[in-house]
């Protein structure tokens, strides 16, 4: 059974409650003097603890999505072989390839009513990294069969899972929402993890002698998106967004690659990236590189590029409200910047869940489609 599975929270919990129960049982027993009696209790109540701890940590995985599997949970997922036709290409020739359909997760309803999510596997002929994705086609795309619509990258934080997307954040079950109400127009929507390397957390950039993750999703994952569906070409056509390292990684594609993405959204967004174990080096050592890729640097020293950001933060609970602010002030023409700024809430779905109808509303206000 999977990590995330239910089944596996339940049995957790009940074997939680079992030993609850049994060492309530026992304790008479285990009262009485000597080496024994101190080993059963130390036992039963070691057991009882780690039991609970368990299921309290896999019902918040269930939650937040932070581990996909056991291979991820421990560190040892490796990316994927993903088998590609050769009409569709590899990927060192580019391509992409349908795995599958996912009925959870799109709106109720047949395709022209509630769109429809596909699984697929992006190979970037740029940067050499193949990922999977889900694709969410809106009812619209199947009624009218000759318009191009307008896209969204959609990135979880790290590790994250891209089911959680459309699972517990529900950004296709929003826009829909929205489209139905008149507040927004259809969006083709890309929802991935910025994980291409796992367990490596690349932050979204070009690391020098390895993945070339930042040229992934600003070049490969548009210009492939772009040939299979009809979506709209060109930067103001395309926006990113995304929460924690997600976040970053948006902001970061549009200040980088505005020639790619001319709209961003940062929920709960870092500035710049970490340096840790489960990020590495990123920038070979280079002072240079590194200043690049802090985006606060950026907004200090170099030209802004002509694009649209949008940043989230609470003023109690989050820890990038300082620094939110800061980035805010930094920003100047012909940089737009709007802000959500909460007076509460944490760096979790929940606070994001009450920010990303606001947000698509905004994404979709800039965004152009043919």
């Amino acid at each position: 059974m999977g990590l995330t599975s239910k089944k596996v929270l339940l049995a957790a919990v009940l074997l939680a409650l079992a030993l609850f129960i049994l060492t309530v049982w026992l304790w008479p027993r285990l009262s009485r003097r000597g080496l024994l009696p101190i080993l059963g209790r130390v036992g039963i109540l070691l057991g009882t603890q780690l039991s609970l701890m368990a299921a309290i940590g896999l019902a918040l995985n269930t939650s937040f999505g932070f581990y996909a599997s056991w291979a991820d949970l421990f560190g040892r997922e490796t990316t994927p072989g993903v088998v590609v036709d050769h009409g569709l290409g590899s990927p060192q020739g580019g391509g992409m390839r349908v795995l599958g359909t996912v009925r959870k997760g799109a709106p109720a309803g047949s395709e022209r009513r509630g769109g429809l999510i596909q699984q697929v596997a992006i190979a970037g002929g740029v940067s050499g990294i193949t990922s999977k994705a889900y694709v969410y086609l809106p009812p619209e795309y199947f009624r009218e069969p000759t318009a191009r619509f307008p896209a969204l990258l959609v990135l979880t934080g790290y590790p994250g899972t891209a089911e959680a997307l459309y699972k517990k954040l529900r950004y296709p079950a929003v826009n829909a929402g929205q489209v139905r109400a008149g507040r927004a127009r259809p969006m083709v929507m890309v929802m991935m993890r910025p994980t291409v390397a796992p367990p490596r957390d690349t932050e979204c950039t070009d690391v020098p002698g390895g993945p070339q993750t930042e040229e992934y999703f600003a070049k490969d994952v548009p210009a492939q998106i772009t040939s299979r569906y009809r979506v709209a070409a060109g930067p103001r056509n395309w926006a990113v967004i995304g929460d924690s390292t997600g976040g970053y990684c948006a902001l970061k594609l549009a200040l980088r690659d505005p020639g790619s993405f001319s709209v961003a959204v940062g929920l709960s967004a870092d500035y710049g990236a970490p340096q840790d174990a489960t990020t590495g080096d990123l920038y070979g050592g280079s002072t240079r590189r590194r200043d690049e890729n802090d985006l606060m640097w950026r907004l200090r020293h170099l030209p802004h590029p002509p694009v649209s950001l949008l940043v989230t933060s609470s003023r109690k609970g989050e820890h990038n409200y300082p620094a939110t602010q800061r980035f805010i002030a930094a920003a100047g023409a012909p940089t737009h910047i709007s802000s959500i700024i909460l007076p509460s809430g944490g760096h979790n779905f929940n606070t994001w869940n009450r920010e990303i109808p606001a947000a698509l509303e905004w994404v979709s206000s800039r965004l152009e489609g043919v």
